[in-house]
């Protein structure tokens, strides 16, 4: 990879990764659309590390009392509170995409990178957030979440590892759907892909030097591109967190299904090339 390569795919993934937009999606595009060759998945679960750095950072207080109230009821019935509660729905909520992710890893770093699938979820999935907000009653609160609610909004994140869908956009909708809050279900959101996103990127860490498929990338590349979408992250979680106070995940549809249409074009044309 050259730096130039390195350092707009990271403005992208930050800008990105927590924007119901699809951050592997959009990798991969600019990705083929500029430089003729996809980066690889290898490249975007290290990098990724940056934004899940700027969720550790965002949300320290909230995370730091989860693990505290969690560890203190593990050892002690007594202290169960809603942190230790919250802590197990992280851990269940993760090992649907965890499985999933290890025993389908090839297929998620090859099969599913073709621009095809690409372009065809980023318009199908759009639909899937304007039912999500319509039909979704959104007065659940975090501690009305329970272990079954965890459990299916971590099914809802398996679909994030078909570039195109968004991590994001999968759990808050399907948070949308069990009638959860927008900001509560944003947050769970944020909170779930934690775990499998840190997980990904340290295993991923290894093939990034040395891809199978994909492009290789030194170290120092590696490292400016997690600093660069660690500031990036935190900026977008800043600001996705007041505008969804306000405003319906259906605003994002008006992004997605235009530019999912206008990759089938340039599909088309040939300027882009589906693998």
């Amino acid at each position: 990879m050259s730096w130039a390569q390195v350092i707009v795919l990271s403005i992208v993934q930050g800008l990105t990764e927590f924007l119901p937009v699809s951050s592997s999606g959009h990798l991969r595009i600019v990705s083929e659309l500029f430089w003729g060759e996809d980066a690889g998945a290898s490249f975007t679960a290290v990098i990724q590390l940056g934004t899940e750095a700027a969720v550790l950072v965002f949300f320290a207080r909230t995370i730091w009392e989860i693990l505290r109230g969690w560890f203190k009821g593990v050892f002690n019935p007594e202290e169960r509170g809603q942190d230790y509660r919250m802590g197990w729905m992280v851990i269940i909520g993760t090992i649907p995409v965890g499985l999933i992710g290890f025993f389908g890893r090839d297929l998620i770093r090859e099969g599913l990178r073709n621009l095809w699938i690409t372009a065809t979820v980023l318009v199908l999935f759009s639909f899937v957030f304007i039912l999500a907000e319509r039909y979704g009653k959104k007065e659940r609160t975090m501690e009305d979440m329970g272990i079954k609610d965890a459990l299916i909004m971590g099914f809802w994140q398996c679909l994030s590892l078909i570039p195109g869908v968004s991590r994001s956009g999968a759990t808050i909708s399907g948070g949308l759907f069990l009638n959860i809050d927008r900001e509560v279900a944003t947050k769970f959101s944020f909170l779930l892909a934690i775990p499998a996103v840190v997980a990904s990127g340290l295993f991923s860490l290894p093939d990034a030097f040395d891809p199978q498929a994909g492009q290789a990338a030194t170290g120092p590349m590696l490292l400016v591109g997690t600093i660069i979408t660690f500031v990036l992250g935190y900026i977008s979680i800043a600001w996705l967190m007041r505008f969804v106070a306000n405003h319906s995940f259906a605003w994002f549809a008006a992004y997605r299904i235009p530019a999912g249409l206008l990759v089938m074009v340039l599909l088309l044309l040939g300027v882009l090339q589906p693998y």
